[in-house]
């Protein structure tokens, strides 16, 4: 029989689950179930005593060599003393696994199980943790680098703007928005202080979904996969956007502002100019996921993707900014 090409498919859970009893050498009673089907595809392993969680690569979403570097990095953290979901060898001692799936070869990497709960409104002392844990990998991380993409203001904003330009076509306030925040991120970035920004791996992900907090200060950070290199002010920018975005009451937030920056600078200092650039670093991030939702819209995206959505993208980022007095275009 000849079968009708694909874009993406969802892999079988039970199929899943006897590959990795084979590659892993795991229990025969092992399960496995979907955890999420999103930008990559995880998959939830359980044995008679432990937990993993499998992830499956989008095709063609990723190169194997950008695979193994985000690897490496998470070998380094680990090895470090970073609490970081890392990758598990299987039992020829390879990390990365292919998967002959209908629409071409797909990676597959087991994970170490995050233990903890993911907290989107965290208190005060988890935040304090954060600001630790993300300094400590700063730390690690600082003057390093992966051979993965370099995040600036043309591969965060200029590409995710020209790529809005082409799906939502018609002219809108939300569009003549993002086009004057790109501009405004482009001049901000270019002339920064940099002698006064620290550059590095950052992860450029780091929200509440992708961390899992246990007994308030032990937080476990995993989903690197937008890892690269770039100023290190970014990791904070977009924690700090996301925690006011999840709290409704802003006095709140700013007691927890002054918490994360207080736990990160028992660690090591934020300068002044880092501190000035964290709203549009959170503004970049925010709008550099626009481009990454109108990339996948044929498998992710859209089922939420549209001008309304658009619209309140654009109002939930721009309250952010208006939060820290910066005035980009009337709304």
């Amino acid at each position: 029989m000849t079968y009708a090409p694909v874009i993406s498919s969802i892999l079988s859970p039970a199929y899943l689950a006897e590959l990795v009893i084979q590659l892993y050498g795991f229990d025969g009673k092992s399960t496995c179930r979907i955890l999420k089907t999103g930008i990559n595809h995880s998959y939830l392993i359980a044995t008679h005593d432990k937990k993993y969680v499998l992830r499956v690569y989008y095709y063609d979403w990723r190169k194997e060599s950008e695979i193994n570097e985000e690897l490496q990095l998470l070998d380094y953290l680990r090895d470090n003393g970073m609490l970081v979901s890392y990758p598990i060898k299987d039992c020829n001692g390879k990390y990365i696994n292919r998967i002959p799936a209908l629409e071409g070869e797909r990676f597959a990497v087991l994970f170490s199980f995050a233990e903890g709960e993911s907290i989107r409104t965290p208190s005060e002392g988890v935040i304090y943790s954060l600001g630790v844990t993300m300094a400590k990998m700063h730390q690690l991380t600082i003057n390093k680098s992966v051979k993965r993409k370099d995040y600036d203001a043309n591969t965060l904003v200029s590409w995710a703007y020209q790529s809005a330009k082409e799906h939502f076509t018609e002219p809108s306030i939300e569009m003549e928005y993002f086009q004057r925040a790109n501009s405004i991120i482009s001049s901000e970035f270019r002339n920064a202080d940099t002698a006064n920004l620290r550059y590095g791996i950052v992860h450029l992900d780091l929200w509440y979904e992708n961390m899992k907090v246990k007994n308030e200060s032990q937080i476990t950070v995993f989903d690197f996969d937008n890892c690269g290199n770039g100023w290190l002010f970014l990791d904070m920018a977009f924690s700090l956007m996301t925690l006011y975005r999840n709290e409704p009451n802003k006095e709140n937030f700013e007691s927890k502002k002054d918490s994360f920056y207080q736990g990160y600078e028992s660690i090591t200092s934020i300068s002044e100019e880092e501190k000035r650039l964290i709203p549009y670093g959170g503004l970049a991030i925010w709008l550099h996921y626009t481009g990454i939702h109108i990339q996948r819209f044929d498998d992710f995206s859209n089922q939420f993707l549209s001008q309304e959505f658009l619209k309140f993208w654009i109002q939930s980022v721009n309250r952010w900014m208006e939060y820290n007095g910066i005035k980009i275009h009337c709304l």
